[in-house]
């Protein structure tokens, strides 16, 4: 028999009932007949709110709170969130009519991402939002779509910075980046600015993703700050927005603990008091998207076979890497390591050594290897966990033919 691997951070978030998995007060099984499809996600109405009022009470008030809709740009999501968060950061002109058709505001909806076209930048200047310009290419268009609509062009300069966020599983700013522009090319950017009456705003950093390290996090802030502080010097007017970026990891694997928001909301207070006197007019944004979300979602396929081969148990599922590509390691994870999964219902105390696959023909289609679960039969559920970002939209789902997901909010 193979040995276990360990399991995963612990799930407390979602509470068990007679071996039942609770979503809300709904039993997990209630919740698929209702549904009426496997494999789907559920999110979770109450642990959304939770969170953003965990941070509401962590952070200094004058901090506003953007919610990057990559993370889940499920338009009931999308809603739901800007009901309860300050602005929506968008990354496409498909997600900015999703923020709109949700009721966000547009004088607080940001566009950032490397690759936006011609049309996406008129849109944007029409729609009245902000653009985190990325490229010197950027400007001219923008300048052009003001002047052909009337309507001044709303730009932030997203910088990359000249240091990294460390401990981050994704780092995004130092060194040379596809995002932003390189600090050294900001005066030009901001001259561009002044000389074509585009209406400058402030800027935009973003270190690193999927950090739990509250000091690193602390030290990138002020690193931010310390640079915006000297690129305002560059401005054609005074800074109004200054997005430090997020960068807040949740836990996933064993020995990861959640994140300590006490030492970040103290450090951003102390940036709030420097900004006052120095950067007055500037409105500090901290803009997250996992964070927000990833912890109130869950991904549930069904076990549609049971195989032992050699000794291995295989929980063959209706769903795998087709819906839920990160679990699988196979988005941005180096060396694969288990997302928390569990079996539903739970029967008893027998428990086994299982890998749970999907339906998909590369071995690449693995939800859990050789994990501890309950043991399982035919038709139970297997759940995934810390499934609210990055999932379906992030998925090959096309591939090989299958079925969509469906996603419910609850």
């Amino acid at each position: 028999m193979e040995r276990a691997l360990p399991t995963h951070a612990p799930m407390s978030q979602w509470p068990l009932r007679d071996g039942e998995l609770l979503v809300g007060s709904e039993p997990l099984s209630r919740l698929a007949a209702r549904v009426g499809q496997t494999p789907f996600y559920a999110y979770s109405r109450p642990l959304l709110r939770q969170r953003v009022a965990e941070l509401r009470a962590s952070l200094p008030r004058a901090v506003k709170l953007h919610y990057a809709m990559k993370a889940n740009p499920m338009p009931a999501v999308v809603q739901f969130m800007a009901g309860l968060v300050d602005g929506i950061d968008v990354a496409s002109a498909g997600e900015l009519k999703v923020a709109l058709d949700a009721g966000a505001d547009p004088a607080e909806i940001s566009f950032a991402g490397p690759g936006k076209r011609d049309p996406e930048l008129r849109q944007s200047v029409a729609a009245g939002v902000l653009v985190n310009v990325e490229s010197l290419r950027e400007l001219p268009v923008l300048a052009a779509a003001s002047q052909e609509l009337g309507l001044p062009a709303r730009v932030a300069v997203r910088v990359n910075p000249d240091f990294e966020l460390k401990g981050s599983g994704m780092k995004m700013g130092g060194g040379p980046k596809q995002f932003g522009l390189d600090v050294e090319l900001v005066p030009e950017a901001l001259a561009f600015a002044a000389r074509e009456g585009l209406a400058f705003e402030g800027f935009h950093l973003f270190a690193g993703s999927q950090n739990l390290r509250a000091d690193s996090i602390c030290e990138a802030q002020c690193k931010s700050y310390e640079l915006a502080l000297r690129l305002a010097g560059h401005a054609p007017s005074p800074v109004k927005f200054l997005n430090l970026g997020g960068g807040f990891g949740i836990p996933y694997f064993p020995g990861e603990q959640r994140l300590d928001l006490a030492p970040i909301g103290a450090n951003l207070q102390a940036i709030v008091e420097r900004a006052a006197r120095e950067m007055p007019a500037a409105g500090i944004v901290i803009e997250l998207g996992r964070y927000l979300v990833g912890e109130a979602g869950l991904y549930v396929t069904r076990v549609v076979d049971r195989k032992v081969s050699r000794g291995q148990v295989f929980l063959v599922c209706d769903g795998g890497l087709n819906h839920q590509l990160a679990a699988s390691g196979n988005f941005g994870q180096v060396v694969r390591k288990n997302y928390p999964v569990g079996v539903f219902p739970v029967r008893g105390t027998a428990r086994e050594t299982a890998s749970a696959v999907g339906p998909l023909c590369t071995p690449l289609d693995l939800l859990a290897d050789r994990m501890d679960l309950p043991q399982a039969q035919v038709g139970d559920l297997v759940v995934v966990f810390q499934s609210g970002a990055y999932g379906a939209s992030s998925s090959p789902q096309a591939f090989l033919g299958h079925p969509a997901c469906a996603e419910v909010l609850v």
